[in-house]
């Protein structure tokens, strides 16, 4: 597939194959009222926590022959060489020229690869004050994933795409791997510890997240407020995944009194 043409490429379906999928609270939310469950997600072996930035989800979408795409969470709002470009939350602003600078991408044929960023800062979301008040802004690799049979995966209907990617049919980054990459400040690396000593209760973990992250670690200059988001679970591999916000902890442990 290198003459692959983005021209002639179904863009929604392009789009729907690089979203980056939703990551499970790790005690289960209750759908009736929003709050935190006593039922954990299970790691069985070692744990590597990851501070969780609070801005917004982009992506670097790296194709193969060398062209790329930029996008939010949810649209795609740049491709190389346009003049033009969405401007929805400055991810464009920010993102270009990082993207312009990227090295050749060596991507094995019919396959793309998509760097997840989380841009943060500036006027992005309610919580940019936390990291500066001057409107600096700053952005974060958290997950590098690659799609391949990308011909195969670009006929397939709407809905096959979508159980596809949620789940999990997206080739995560390990963390070897994601230590590899060198052209992105990862999101900082917090600790490793055993599946079995997270605390399973809702209280144990609040606790745990302001031991281990009682403020940002990524505030952007000396004039941010610095609390922090929460912490991403995950397992060395990505086999599993889970995060833990503080607002969520803090929401449920007040509405139980």
């Amino acid at each position: 597939m290198a003459d692959f043409d983005l021209r002639s490429a179904d863009l929604r379906a392009l789009n729907s194959l690089t979203k980056y999928p939703s990551i499970p609270t790790y005690h289960e939310l209750d759908p009736r009222n929003g709050g935190l469950t006593e039922s954990v997600t299970a790691f069985p072996g070692p744990v590597l926590g990851t501070e969780k930035v609070d801005g917004t989800n982009s992506r670097l979408i790296m194709l193969p022959g060398g062209d790329y795409l930029i996008g939010s969470r949810e649209e795609l709002l740049l491709a190389r060489g346009d003049l033009i470009g969405n401007p929805s939350q400055g991810i464009v602003a920010a993102l270009r020229a990082v993207a312009d600078a990227l090295p050749d991408q060596q991507l094995p044929a019919d396959t793309l690869r998509v760097y997840f960023l989380e841009l943060y800062g500036g006027k992005i979301g309610a919580q940019a004050k936390q990291y500066s008040t001057r409107g600096a802004v700053g952005w974060r690799l958290f997950d590098v994933a690659e799609v391949p049979d990308l011909a195969e995966r670009l006929t397939w209907p709407a809905e096959r795409i979508a159980a596809w990617r949620d789940g999990g049919g997206q080739s995560f980054a390990t963390e070897d791997a994601l230590q590899a990459v060198t052209d992105f400040e990862l999101t900082p690396r917090l600790f490793t510890v055993d599946g079995a000593d997270l605390p399973a209760d809702v209280a144990g973990m609040h606790a745990f997240l302001g031991e281990r992250l009682p403020e940002t670690l990524v505030a952007l200059d000396d004039s941010g407020q610095r609390r922090a988001e929460g912490i991403v679970l995950r397992s060395p591999d990505r086999s599993v995944i889970a995060k833990a916000r503080f607002q969520d902890y803090e929401r449920t442990l007040k509405r139980r009194g």
